[in-house]
């Protein structure tokens, strides 16, 4: 079994996983709320360089070179000016060594990935709209593309809202749905999705409802692709029902966010 830990920086909690203790990551609570990318990326790795991306709940993957043409260029792919703009994607991979790869979330799953070959390393923001269009797969396949193999990639997802209190439309849950059962209506793929094992979905007392396990979802994706159980590991923490440690955008209605990096070594 795959462990996860709490560890602090002046006090403050953030979790760490077993799976991936060769890379500096962590999965940084509320706690956090106030500091800088640069002060977090201190916490991992002193000398490493943050990458992150204005998320917009797609499933575009960027590396930093990748990241500062996009800037070089403006255009569409950019949002905000000067020191401030930011390239648009949820996913972010990793060139070389003393990257520093961040991204935020409220009740989405933050997804760190390391290759124990290659080094690589990747952080995705997968939330139920960048699950159903597959960015944990899309990230795969841009890590294998440069030299990853399956077997020797090593995959924690961090605390996220879980299916238990996770209500979402039956729409919802089969366009999700649609990214393991690959054909068929509304109806067929979500009792598709009831037939699986370790279900990714619970009944609601609401018509037209369901409650909806995005993680799980992810997980099997990525058994899809050859990935197996071991090398993944799913943190035992909701960000809804854990109020005082993650901050969850159902339960508060804020824009706030807590950050999820790894580091390349």
């Amino acid at each position: 079994m795959h462990t996860w830990h709490w560890r602090t920086w002046e006090k403050l909690p953030y979790l760490t996983c077993s799976l991936l203790e060769r890379f500096p990551h962590g999965f940084f609570t509320q706690q956090f709320w106030s500091r800088s990318l640069q002060e977090l990326t201190h916490v991992l790795q002193a000398e490493a360089s943050p990458y992150r991306l204005k998320q917009v709940h797609g499933n575009i993957v960027l590396t930093p070179q990748e990241i500062a043409k996009k800037l070089s260029e403006g255009g569409d792919d950019v949002e905000g000016e000067g020191d401030f703009a930011l390239a648009l994607g949820d996913g972010l991979i990793t060139e070389k060594p003393l990257q520093a790869l961040w991204v935020a979330s409220a009740d989405c799953t933050p997804v760190l990935i390391a290759d124990e070959k290659t080094l690589q390393v990747a952080a995705l923001h997968a939330g139920w709209r960048g699950t159903a269009s597959k960015i944990v797969p899309q990230a795969i396949a841009r890590l294998t593309a440069q030299g990853s193999k399956i077997e020797n990639l090593r995959i924690a997802m961090g605390p996220a809202i879980a299916g238990e209190v996770y209500q979402v439309s039956e729409q919802v849950a089969a366009e999700i749905g649609a990214s393991i059962i690959p054909h068929g209506e509304e109806k067929s793929i979500i009792n598709a999705m009831y037939d699986l094992p370790n279900s990714p979905l619970l009944p609601d007392p609401h018509p037209g409802r369901v409650r909806l396990d995005v993680r799980r979802v992810n997980a099997l994706q990525m058994e899809m692709l050859g990935i197996a159980s071991e090398q993944i590991a799913i943190a035992p923490y909701c960000t809804f029902q854990t109020p005082d440690y993650f901050f969850s955008y159902r339960r508060e209605k804020q824009k706030k966010v807590q950050w999820s990096g790894i580091v390349r070594i």
